[in-house]
């Protein structure tokens, strides 16, 4: 019941935006249903007339199903850029199939002796189509077309990740925070939506033959309001659009604190920080929420602003590890130790340069960094046991987990396994907590507000000392968690807002305070 009540107020807290985000569901699942019809059912018609051509089209149109929606919509950046028109794209191709392969088959299951008698009634071929093939096809058509709008439903959660929106917003913020009630608050709507669109198109499914041909030429306008939904959520006609990781968008240290302490409301929209970067570069968006050694900061001339009421608390890296598996393996300790004090900001900034902007291979740019630094040994396939080493969908824990990787592998006789890119904060906390890791690097604020979630009177005393977050989190987790963190290994990746430097010059925005000013004279 307490449960029920929270996720209640969090919706009522939320209505704006959960409203806002639901008629872009809305118009981004029913733009592409609609080209999907206006394609698909043309389509299905040319091969119920050219047979020959029907195993190629119905092919294609399952690859294109069969291909991993996030793959999809990642195929679709490089072409289209981010926002809505990859994203209905991507929604067209994966509604294309069953409109296709309802419309071939409903027309070919339309009698024999019915085509005869109205070919000998002297109709023409096109008469044939819109009087007698499709009206009996159109049931079969409808339940193709319910098919589409329930799978694009779906689907469509996942744009959120290409700053498209929609109620996936709410889905991978709740994931990433571990706030039930947030993915509850997108997953909820998410269902009924794909429940009521169904219901509804059931409704039209059986219909009676009489008035048929009227819904087959008053669809395509239903389809055309449902569409025009994306155009409606306006955003309060904000003249900058922030765009921000799930993560960043519910943590005391982001969109909260930005809101509670610095007053600054903006227009956002959700990204995955795979793309954040280049969507400012290229102007889609005009301030992300970067990190500080993060290499593309440099590769697309961002400027960071200065975090004047110190809302970003500090976060030095360092690996954690269950202590389980220190006991078992005590020379590991040592080993992980190597690297504490050695890699600075610029260094990891260059690092990262190499790996995000540069494209060279995480276990290249760890191991050159290594060799550098004469730290690098050959691995000697030791087999007295092996370390999982995980690590979160950035560049600099990708580094990380190989430098520790060949660290291990060179001065122990432990084998090592690389679980990496496991997404946010929580999918790798959870991990270690439950033993599916041993270890994998983390930064001091966001064990400090995430994970232990300090109350605002420990943090406000400690936050703007390095050393004191560092023995606080470090204390908490092992009481709480037996989970140890090793020695800082020197840089400090905080969280930062960033705009393009031009942007930033010309606006004469050089520190978030000033940018809220600038927005309030908007």
């Amino acid at each position: 019941m307490e449960t029920a009540t929270n996720l209640f107020a969090f919706m009522q807290q939320q209505s704006n935006k959960l409203l806002e985000q639901t008629l872009t569901h809305t118009g981004l699942t029913f733009i592409s249903v609609l080209l999907a019809i206006i394609i698909g059912v043309p389509l299905g018609i040319l091969i119920t007339r050219r047979q020959g051509l029907a195993g190629l089209v119905l092919g294609f149109a399952g690859i294109m199903q069969t291909i991993p929606s996030i793959a999809l919509l990642g195929f679709m950046i490089p072409l289209l850029g981010i926002g809505a028109k990859p994203a209905i794209v991507a929604l067209f191709l994966y509604g294309l199939l069953p409109v296709i392969r309802n419309t071939y088959t409903g027309i070919n299951g339309v009698d024999p002796v019915v085509m005869e008698a109205a070919t000998g009634m002297g109709m023409t071929p096109s008469q044939l189509l819109f009087k007698v093939q499709l009206p009996l096809a159109l049931p079969v058509i409808m339940a193709g077309i319910r098919t589409a709008t329930v799978i694009n439903v779906g689907v469509a959660t996942l744009a959120a990740y290409i700053a498209a929106g929609g109620l996936g917003e709410f889905i991978f913020g709740g994931i990433a925070l571990n706030n039930t009630n947030m993915l509850l608050a997108g997953a909820i709507p998410a269902a009924l939506l794909a429940i009521l669109f169904d219901w509804l198109l059931s409704r039209l499914q059986h219909i009676n033959i009489k008035r048929s041909k009227s819904i087959l030429y008053t669809l395509p306008f239903i389809l055309l309001l449902l569409s025009s939904f994306y155009l409606l959520p306006t955003g309060g006609g904000a003249r900058l659009t922030a765009g921000f990781t799930p993560e960043f968008m519910g943590r005391r240290d982001g969109d909260v604190g930005l809101q509670s302490v610095y007053g600054l409301h903006m227009r956002t929209l959700v990204i995955s920080d795979m793309i954040m970067y280049k969507a400012a570069y290229e102007k889609k968006i005009d301030v992300i929420s970067g990190s500080s050694t993060d290499g593309r900061v440099k590769a697309f001339d961002l400027t960071v602003l200065e975090d004047d009421k110190h809302i970003f608390p500090p976060y030095y890296a360092a690996p954690i590890v269950r202590m389980a598996t220190l006991q078992q393996y005590p020379e590991l300790e040592n080993v992980l130790n190597i690297l504490a004090g050695t890699i600075n900001d610029s260094t990891m900034t260059v690092l990262n340069y190499r790996v995000d902007f540069l494209k060279e291979s995480p276990e290249k740019v760890a191991r050159d960094y290594l060799v550098a630094m004469r730290l690098w040994k050959p691995a000697r396939n030791g087999k007295k046991g092996t370390i999982r080493i995980g690590s979160k969908i950035f560049g600099d824990g990708y580094i990380l987990a190989n430098m520790y990787r060949y660290l291990i592998e060179g001065n122990t006789d432990l084998a090592v396994v690389t679980k990496t890119g496991l997404g946010g904060t929580k999918i790798c906390f959870d991990a270690l907590n439950n033993g599916e890791i041993d270890m994998y690097p983390e930064y001091s604020g966001t064990g400090l507000l995430v994970i232990l979630q300090a109350p605002a009177t420990v943090t406000d005393s400690i936050i703007s000392d390095n050393k004191k977050v560092y023995d606080y989190v470090s204390q908490a987790f092992e009481q709480q968690y037996r989970i140890k963190w090793m020695k800082p290994i020197g840089f400090n990746n905080t969280y930062a807002l960033m705009m393009r430097r031009e942007q930033a010059t010309r606006l004469h925005i050089n520190s978030i305070s000033s940018l809220k000013e600038y927005i309030g004279q908007q």
